[in-house]
């Protein structure tokens, strides 16, 4: 578990190897809820290496100190990324 966002991450291991590698993380939200975007990638053991950058937006619960995983949504590929960007501009043009 983690006391402070800096340390909130999606890395993740496997017997010894990053199955899950994070690129860069940003911070929407703070407080007792926060909600934390990551970029990512998955080691992909078939070609023994990194796939396409991915992103993750994760929402985290303070409780007792430390941060909890509440929900996620993982965006799969680029496209959908791009394509959810598009929408969001639509909605939000300011």
């Amino acid at each position: 578990m983690s006391a402070t966002i800096d340390e909130l991450t999606v890395n993740y291991e496997e017997e010894g190897v990053l199955v899950r590698k994070e690129i860069t993380k940003e911070v929407l939200s703070k407080g007792a809820w926060s909600t934390i975007m990551f970029k990512y990638q998955d080691f992909d053991q078939k070609i023994e290496d990194y796939g396409e950058a991915k992103a993750m937006v994760v929402r985290f619960r303070k409780i007792k100190g430390e941060y909890r995983k509440q929900s996620s949504f993982n965006i799969s590929s680029p496209k959908q990324a791009l394509a959810m960007a598009k929408i969001l501009n639509e909605w939000f043009e300011v």
